[in-house]
């Protein structure tokens, strides 16, 4: 009897034991996983089926076709800018994480004012990490230099690398300009690089750039990088953003030549983002690039319906045959201005500055002025007409 009560008393000094011993397990596992020691060991509700299949009209996800989660990156977001006046031209604004790039300062020197105004929101340090200038024309270059009476873009921030074109065949006052206020800008401090010198990887030059975590920018390769072209167009700075699994494509104002040569020469993938080239002209965008690409966005850089260079209303831009080639990919174009007569400046908001963003999922777009599809604006109802092979179509 007493070796009984004996064996009793340790099996209840035993069952107390292992209690206590559970009880500081699950104090010490909550006290880690208050402090986040235990992030990514425990399973985030966001993988959730119900969650992934989430989204907006506005907004498109690889989840769907990979089967498994994001890859959560830092914060993307690409500004499509409004130039202040009623010419074409090219200016973007891309943040990601604490990094600040822009591509191209068009459309005219008087831009700059615009430009700055706007990316000074973004750009609090007053630091640009990279400024990538595609090509020498005007409406792509020109805001970087400014007026006697409106600083440019390389007068009011501090430009650390500036990525530009090996060859023009420009000598015209602008041109001249840039170059002079571009290698002040080094003299500074700023390095500067051509792409041929990014893919070659020549003198701490690269081809990828890791801008934030999870983010590169990829020189790509362009033939007329190194070959001569009577299109100053094919000269133009080609670019691949890569995000998780999201890719955003800029060529500049790359023509049917660079356009088949860019994607025999690179290894290019779908994209959640293309910025049309060119503008939306005739001779860009064409199915070559297209059909590999198969955008899912596209953004063309223009005020529509000016007749800036034709008085054909087929052929400015946006032209239809460039709404002809898109249609079938996607429906979800977006212009920022469109040509006013009555307007001041001769041209009003369109879609208005147009930002895409992302953190690596879901992408969406949002514009200061509307979210109307280029397809369901007025202006697109009067003069251009969306085919009947073209997503959406009625």
């Amino acid at each position: 009897m007493a070796k009984r009560r004996k064996n009793t008393r340790l099996r209840r000094a035993a069952a107390l034991l292992v209690a206590l011993l559970l009880i500081a397990a699950i104090i010490c596992g909550y006290i880690l996983w208050s402090k986040g020691y235990l992030d990514g060991f425990i399973p985030s509700e966001s993988t959730s089926d119900e969650d992934s299949s989430s989204g907006s009209s506005e907004s498109t996800s690889d989840e769907e076709s990979s089967g498994g989660a994001d890859i959560v990156t830092d914060e993307l977001s690409i500004h499509f800018l409004m130039l202040g006046n009623k010419y074409s031209g090219d200016c973007t604004l891309i943040k990601a994480g604490d990094t600040e790039i822009l591509i191209d300062a068009g459309s005219r020197a008087s831009s700059a004012e615009t430009i700055a105004e706007y990316v000074s929101e973004y750009c609090e340090d007053g630091v640009l990490e990279y400024v990538i200038a595609t090509h020498a024309d005007q409406d792509h270059i020109s805001g970087f230099v400014g007026t006697t009476k409106i600083p440019g873009i390389f007068d009011v921030f501090e430009c650390e690398t500036i990525i530009d074109f090996p060859r023009t065949n420009k000598d015209t006052k602008v041109y001249h300009d840039y170059v002079e206020k571009r290698d002040a800008e080094v003299e500074s401090g700023a390095v500067h690089y051509t792409a041929l010198e990014c893919w070659n990887e020549t003198d701490g030059a690269k081809r990828s750039y890791e801008i934030a975590d999870g983010i590169t920018m990829n020189i790509l390769y362009n033939v007329f990088y190194e070959e001569k072209s009577s299109d100053e167009n094919n000269y133009s700075v080609c670019l691949l953003f890569t995000q998780g699994k999201n890719h955003y494509l800029f060529t500049g104002d790359l023509e049917e030549k660079g356009e088949e040569a860019l994607v025999e020469k690179n290894d290019l993938p779908q994209c959640k983002l293309f910025k049309a080239g060119h503008h939306g002209s005739p001779t860009s965008s064409t199915e070559a690039l297209l059909s590999v690409i198969r955008p899912e966005i596209v953004v063309v850089s223009c005020c529509c319906g000016y007749k800036e260079y034709t008085d054909n209303m087929l052929n400015v831009f946006p032209s239809q045959a460039f709404v002809d080639r898109v249609a079938p990919y996607t429906d979800k174009i977006y212009v920022p201005t469109v040509y006013s007569e009555t307007a001041e400046g001769g041209f009003e908001a369109m879609n208005g500055n147009i930002v895409v963003s992302s953190d690596g999922g879901e992408v969406t777009v949002s514009c200061s002025n509307n979210d109307i599809l280029f397809k369901d604006t007025e202006w697109f109802k009067k003069y251009r007409t969306w085919p009947e092979n073209g997503v959406g179509a009625a």
